[in-house]
């Protein structure tokens, strides 16, 4: 663990996003939130990747699991995955129907003019998986990023096929 504390310290400030806990915070204010690792299935697996059109790089899934007074008011999910040659990190937050609230980036580690904007990101709420969540279909591409784009719009849609495998709502 202090590791990953040194790694991040040195890290290039504009290369940190928000942290996970402030934007948890955020997303869902005033609720208790839980986290948990889960070990997808290879069943599971082939689900998430016949859903979201995109493979499952690792059967590890790191959520959190928001609640208020018992009751759950969403769940969040971290995906990290390589843009062009280096690793963004994104907090994909969902409400408890599996849609989309808001995606923060917790780390960023390509060139800071490669990053998503916020004004972009803030395209994806209300959004659930379906085959217009895509880059020129609902969603509208990044002119000189359309790889950050690509990144970006493949981790919702892994994210949000995973949430409805693990919670029972996919068909297969």
């Amino acid at each position: 663990m202090v590791g990953i504390g040194l790694a991040v310290a040195a890290v290039p400030l504009e290369a940190q996003g928000i942290s996970r806990d402030e934007a948890l915070a955020g997303v869902y204010p005033g609720a208790q939130v839980r986290s948990e690792q889960v070990f997808l299935t290879a069943a599971q697996m082939k689900q998430v990747a016949a859903a979201a059109g995109i493979d499952v790089p690792s059967p590890l899934v790191a959520r959190y699991i928001a609640s208020r007074g018992g009751r759950p008011v969403g769940r969040a999910y971290v995906d990290t995955h390589i843009v062009r040659t280096k690793k963004e990190s994104l907090l994909i937050s969902l409400d408890a129907d599996g849609r989309l609230l808001r995606i923060d980036v917790t780390a960023f580690l390509e060139p800071p003019e490669y990053r998503a904007s916020e004004p972009w990101l803030r395209q994806y709420r209300g959004r659930e998986l379906s085959d217009d969540l895509g880059l020129n279909r609902a969603i509208r591409p990044i002119a000189g990023a359309t790889l950050t784009a690509r990144a970006t719009n493949a981790a919702a849609r892994r994210v949000l096929a995973i949430d409805h495998v693990l919670t029972g709502e996919h068909d297969q």
